[in-house]
């Protein structure tokens, strides 16, 4: 039986750092490494065609966004 442990992101308090600002620190890390979406993608059923649709259509706003940024770079030279 295969176990895989995954680091939970944590923070450690600074020096005279106020409970407000690790927090804050603590969300902020918590949302750079997309554990909230995935939580929030498990907590309910997606059939597997919008899956893929969704996917989809992520690659293609991927694709839009990396030529967007090609094009800006052509025009700045």
């Amino acid at each position: 039986m295969l176990e895989f442990y995954v680091a939970m992101p944590g923070v450690v308090f600074k020096e005279n750092e106020s409970f407000d600002l690790a927090m804050r620190r603590f969300k902020r890390t918590i949302e750079r490494s997309n554990r909230m979406g995935e939580i929030r993608s498990r907590f309910y059923y997606e059939k597997p065609t919008s899956r893929r649709k969704r996917k989809k259509l992520a690659a293609v706003k991927r694709q839009y966004r990396l030529l967007r940024l090609q094009r800006m770079l052509l025009r700045a030279r």
